[in-house]
């Protein structure tokens, strides 16, 4: 009798404890029908526990991964593994991303009776990331801006350091700036690159290839004579490349491939 005292009084405090913590905590039976929610749950259902026991899981926080082989809760009773990843759950109000994670139910001898699943609100760390990637975005536009320098002709001044994910955007912004206005003509000046390896210098070629299928002649200007030491003893050929001391020679080796004059008045 006291052996039972004990026992129910221990559930008792176990359950007082996950109440307190603040974020939900669900556990299924092997058919995944909830066996027990915590308050926190509860509260993001705004459901009573008679009306979220025996129901399945799914039917009360949906996810992309309900009823698939991606589902967590699943993959842990059956696998007998944790698993933990970010999703975003369905409560029919409104979706919430969530990061969860996963543990098999065992019972005292040690057999999957079921699952565990503990989950975090991410919401304002989401929020927080989309406004990171979106500075990122602003600051990779302003550090690789395409301009219209005349009619037919761009130029693409880079200033720092150039890694691929760098390089990558140069191609992507110059590429899209020449359809947008059918140019002809790109100038590429690296005048505020001090240094170049054989990775920029393969970058660079490549996006004079890529200008080049566009049907656009790209120009490469402000070769400083420390890039100009180093691509020659790194090997790298740069002889399929047109290349210009500075940038107002780049801009009238333009003009002569549009066939164009600049008259001066007297």
């Amino acid at each position: 009798m006291m052996k039972k005292i004990y026992q129910e009084a221990d559930d008792q405090l176990k359950s007082q404890i996950l109440d307190q913590i603040p974020t939900p905590v669900m556990a299924v039976n092997r058919e995944l029908k909830v066996i027990y929610m915590n308050e926190a749950g509860k509260k993001l259902l705004k459901k009573s526990a008679d009306n979220i026991i025996g129901l399945a899981c799914k039917d009360l926080i949906a996810t992309e991964q309900c009823g698939t082989e991606e589902c967590g809760m699943l993959r842990a009773i059956s696998d007998g593994k944790s698993f933990s990843g970010r999703t975003e759950i369905n409560t029919g109000e409104n979706r919430t991303p969530v990061e969860y994670s996963v543990v098999p139910l065992q019972d005292d001898s040690g057999e999957i009776i079921g699952g565990v699943e503990f989950i975090m609100d991410i919401t304002e760390r989401v929020l927080y990331e989309n406004r990171l990637k979106e500075q990122s975005h602003t600051i990779r536009e302003m550090s690789t801006p395409t301009i219209k320098l005349w009619e037919g002709v761009l130029v693409l001044p880079v200033v720092g350091v150039v890694d691929s994910l760098r390089a990558q955007h140069m191609m992507e912004s110059m590429l899209n700036k020449i359809a947008e206005t059918y140019s002809k003509v790109i100038i590429l000046d690296i005048h505020g690159v001090a240094a170049v390896d054989t990775a920029v210098a393969n970058h660079l070629i490549k996006i004079t290839k890529a200008t080049k299928l566009m049907g656009c002649e790209c120009i490469l200007s402000g070769i400083s004579p420390a890039v100009a030491q180093t691509i020659i003893q790194l090997g790298i050929d740069m002889a399929a490349i047109n290349t210009q001391a500075t940038l107002s020679d780049a801009l009238s080796e333009a003009f002569i491939i549009l066939s164009l004059k600049v008259i001066t008045k007297e």
